[in-house]
């Protein structure tokens, strides 16, 4: 008994290194979000003298988990429009999400370090 052959057998590689980064997107998203659980555990660890540090902690803890979020979200849209590209021979680079990525690491990066900078100057 043959089986019939699909159109993504055509491509098998492409859709592996697909599914490979599609993973990645997803580590990377778990990751955010531990960092976000990370920040809001200094609200706990600070003292009562800074607010500031507990503000910061707090924006930052939520924000990363809707960044997680939103980054699973993207990975899993994006996966799908390789998918569709790969097998109509159109794909097509994203640049979208890692310019996306990259500007709400930043800022979660920076307000990481104001909540380091006031616990040590407070």
């Amino acid at each position: 008994m043959e089986k019939e052959k699909t159109v993504d057998s055509k491509y098998v590689q492409q859709h592996l290194a697909n599914e490979r980064t599609f993973l990645a997107w997803i580590r990377t998203s778990i990751t955010i979000v531990g960092l976000g659980f990370l920040a809001a555990g200094v609200v706990f660890r600070s003292t009562p003298y800074t607010h500031l540090a507990n503000t910061i902690s707090a924006v930052v803890g939520i924000g990363s988990v809707i960044l997680g979020s939103l980054v699973f979200a993207f990975a899993t849209k994006d996966y799908y429009e390789k998918r569709k590209g790969i097998n109509t021979e159109t794909f097509r680079a994203p640049s979208k999400i890692v310019s996306f990525i990259f500007v709400s690491l930043m800022l979660i990066n920076t307000c990481l370090i104001l909540v380091v900078a006031v616990l040590l100057f407070y």
